[in-house]
């Protein structure tokens, strides 16, 4: 029997640093448009992007950073967030995603798990005024010089750059620090020939189910590389011009997404600070966007636009989709309604730069809607058993990758660090998932979603393959809730079509004689929408939870 073992086509990696990328790409093409922020209108080519980055990295310079400090990012999709995350790579400084959710005690967390030494914050996001939160952490900024901070809860963060026009005692204005690195080119020149590819460059928080966020320490090596062979999926060159409506904080939206364009001297297109259908659609229409990227929900939400017909969306042909399986109406209409015949599948993990799967432009449709692809290049992947053997063919195991973007570690948590990554350098994933002979896996859930019910072990995105198949259900989540008699039962909830009428009954008639009995959800529930991280990662443990206790139900 074949064992469920592929590995990727080998191919060089890029040697350099994210800083020296940019700088080469600038000067190969300084008035090719690199990058439109269509909520700040700002437009900038390749040229005058690296001049404002140097002017920023250098000012962070002057202030008191340096190679190898943790600079940390907390705001929206903004200008000021790309100047930062290359402003910190062209100085060697380890850019620290900020979850823009995050509240106090998360923010307090992050910070200090990392030892943050600098913030640049926006103003606020949405209901959180970022810098009222801040001044509730750390009283002692209405007091301090900027840069000077010592404060008791923050005891490793020294500045503060605020965005906007505004002031606010103890903090750098993000224009002024611009200002203060005016002279500073020939340090930045000095400390950039120093860089190495192998540096850490960046921390994601991972958003776990339990427990504290995780900082995943990524390399120069690793994202750009994922960059490069990401762009290489979807065939880019210079003349692309991505849409990027998901959030910069994570590695769908700076890896997968600005760096992807950097790598490929291609144009970044920001539509709003955070996702809106009607603005996504619209950046692609007036920067005649070839790609577009997005998570399914991001997608059905503007496929559902009433006037989705009526922007022109011709000039679109790729992108990526991830964050979940891609149902087969979605990606139909995805075809259909906005010419994205050369949409790309995508699976990773942060851990892992984060692609290590993504489908081809010219595989079989269902190979695009049933799978995740085939090991990304240069990436070797395996499904494992329970007791660490590899599994056949056909069965289903744990996802494990191994490759060039593989973090270094979890920052100071050595111990989670081994959990995660093996001995032989492979990373778990915790993610089920069946391999064919031909190296296309298709996830199946996650070790915690699988269901145990009265014993029999069940695969919720099974469940929810089957369910989309109704012409008028959009979505399904399906997870365990307790059970006296079984242990656990299947619930879904369900995301009608736009103007479907739909019963729970119409829903069992659906699924009578077509899977086993013991797969038919028990309990259904009819939503508007679903609990989301920022990034549109579905929460199954939030939903499980609240309905549980709508039901009365505990545990068995």
């Amino acid at each position: 029997m074949q064992q469920a073992h592929y590995r990727g086509e080998s191919k060089p990696l890029l040697t350099a640093t994210i800083g020296q990328c940019l700088a080469d790409v600038a000067a190969r093409q300084p008035d090719h448009p690199a990058v439109v922020v269509c909520h700040q209108g700002i437009r900038r080519t390749y040229g005058e992007f690296l001049e404002e980055v140097d002017r920023l990295a250098a000012g962070l310079l002057a202030l008191g950073a340096a190679p190898g400090d943790r600079v940390g990012i907390w705001a929206p999709n903004c200008y000021e967030w790309l100047l930062t995350q290359f402003a910190t790579a062209r100085m060697g400084a380890i850019l620290v995603c900020i979850n823009p959710a995050y509240r106090l005690y998360e923010l307090e967390y992050a910070l200090n798990k990392v030892e943050c030494s600098v913030l640049v914050t926006a103003e606020r996001f949405k209901t959180s005024h970022y810098l009222d939160m801040l001044c509730e952490l750390a009283p002692e900024l209405a007091t301090a010089a900027p840069g000077a901070l010592q404060a008791e809860k923050l005891p490793h963060l020294r500045s503060v750059v605020r965005m906007g026009t505004d002031t606010t005692p103890g903090m750098f204005n993000f224009d002024d620090v611009c200002a203060m690195g005016t002279d500073g080119a020939d340090r930045l020149a000095a400390i950039g020939a120093q860089l190495d590819p192998g540096d850490i460059i960046n921390i994601q928080f991972t958003s776990g189910t339990t427990g504290n966020p995780k900082g995943a320490a990524l390399t120069h090596t690793g994202i750009l590389n994922n960059a490069l062979f990401n762009g290489a999926k979807m065939r880019f060159t210079r003349d692309d011009r991505l849409c990027i409506p998901v959030p910069l904080y994570h590695c769908f939206g700076m890896v997968m997404g600005t760096l992807t364009c950097v790598v490929h001297g291609a144009t970044m297109v920001l539509p709003a600070e955070v996702f809106e259908p009607a603005a996504t659609l619209q950046a692609v229409q007036d920067e005649q966007c070839t790609a577009l990227h997005g998570v399914p929900t991001m997608f059905f939400a503007e496929l559902n636009l009433p006037d989705c017909a009526d922007y022109d969306l011709a000039p679109l042909r790729t992108g990526m989709i991830a964050g979940a399986t891609c149902p087969e109406e979605l990606m139909k209409r995805m075809i259909g309604e906005m010419d994205l015949t050369e949409i790309v599948i995508a699976y990773g993990q942060t851990e892992c730069s984060p692609v290590n799967h993504a489908t081809d432009i010219d595989d079989t449709f269902e190979q695009r809607t049933t799978t995740v692809g085939r090991p990304h290049d240069n990436w070797e992947v395996k499904i494992i058993r329970e007791d660490g053997s590899i599994a056949n063919v056909g069965e289903i195991g744990e996802v494990c990758a191994k490759g060039y973007g593989v973090m270094d570690c979890y920052w100071g948590d050595p111990e989670r660090t081994a959990e995660t990554i093996d001995s032989e350098g492979f990373l778990h994933s915790g993610d089920l998932g069946v391999m064919d002979e031909h190296g296309y896996v298709r996830i199946t859930g996650r070790i915690k979603d699988m269901v145990i019910r009265g014993g029999e072990n069940i695969y919720p995105r099974e469940i929810e393959e089957f369910l989309c198949r109704h012409p008028d259900i959009d979505d399904a989540q399906v997870f365990g809730v307790p059970d006296e008699k079984y242990g656990e039962q299947l619930a879904v909830w369900l995301l009608p079509r736009e103007g479907a009428s739909l019963t729970e009954e119409a829903v069992r008639e659906f699924c009578a004689d077509k899977i086993s009995h013991y797969k038919v959800p028990r309990y259904i529930k009819f939503v508007d929408e679903y609990p989301m991280t920022v990034t549109g990662k579905i929460q199954k443990f939030v939903m499980r939870d609240a309905y549980a206790q709508e039901l009365g139900l505990a545990a068995g």
